[in-house]
């Protein structure tokens, strides 16, 4: 069964950083896409960033690329999300999650899912 545990969230100030991590057990990095995802009180999920386990393409969503910047340790068994300038509307529940080799940005299809971190940007 793989897990997948997140941590690293916290509060910070409008225009701070957090560096999110993301550690994958029970299974092998290597095969696997990861995901960050991020949910706000009364809003859907969405799509943050996703590398892929092949090549390690990155992807992002709009409102991220230039801030956000994803990255894996394949030894460690680690993903990260480091973000920096933080908005307040960045304040959300962080998920990571796992899917075989290629990205999507369809949740649902991403097979396992951490417990999430909450990061909480203050203005």
């Amino acid at each position: 069964q793989v897990q997948l545990v997140e941590s690293g969230g916290g509060l910070v100030q409008s225009g701070g950083s957090l560096r999110l991590s993301c550690v994958v057990s029970g299974g092998t990095l290597d095969y696997y896409a990861i995901g960050w995802f991020r949910q706000a009180p009364g809003k859907e999920r969405e799509g943050v960033s996703c590398i892929s386990s092949s090549d390690s393409t990155t992807y992002y969503a709009d409102s991220m690329k230039g801030r956000f910047t994803i990255s894996r340790n394949n030894a460690k068994n680690t993903v990260y999300l480091l973000m920096n300038s933080l908005k307040p509307e960045d304040t959300a529940v962080y998920y990571c999650a796992s899917r075989y080799y290629y990205c999507s940005g369809s949740g649902s299809t991403y097979a396992y899912w951490g417990q999430g971190t909450q990061v909480t940007v203050s203005s």
